[in-house]
């Protein structure tokens, strides 16, 4: 497992949405619960010290299927600006909360009910994030 590196703003503002979270449903709550565990276990950062490759709220991802080579872009928002048709992908959504704190070049597995998936971070962008 590699070491999650977190943003401090973003911890703040997810620990916050995650407080507030009392009117989610099962699913969304059961996945809240999932972020709040990642957000415990992450390398917490200030913007300054923060690396640019690293994905966070708001990150526009590139991923790749290890199994059948399928690229797939994604940025992470909160549920309420989530759009799928988007690209627009929940944060509390499974592959959301799996993605966050990784860095390009990494692997990241994601549970699903028919068996985990492999991806490789093959691209982050964190528009303003110089």
């Amino acid at each position: 497992m590699k070491e999650l590196i977190l943003l401090k703003e973003d911890v703040q503002l997810l620990s916050s949405y995650i407080k507030g979270s009392g009117h989610l449903n099962l699913f969304d709550q059961k996945n809240a619960d999932k972020l709040k565990e990642e957000l415990n276990k992450g390398t917490v950062l200030n913007k300054e010290e923060f690396p640019t490759d690293v994905i966070r709220l708001n990150s526009t991802v590139t991923i790749q299927d290890n199994r059948t080579g399928k690229v797939i872009e994604l940025m992470l928002v909160l549920p309420e600006k989530a759009a799928i048709n988007d690209g627009k992908v929940s944060i509390l959504a499974p592959i959301g909360t799996a993605l966050l704190g990784y860095r390009k070049g990494q692997l990241v597995t994601w549970k699903m009910p028919a068996g985990e998936k492999l991806y490789k971070v093959m691209d982050v962008v964190n528009e303003g994030f110089a």
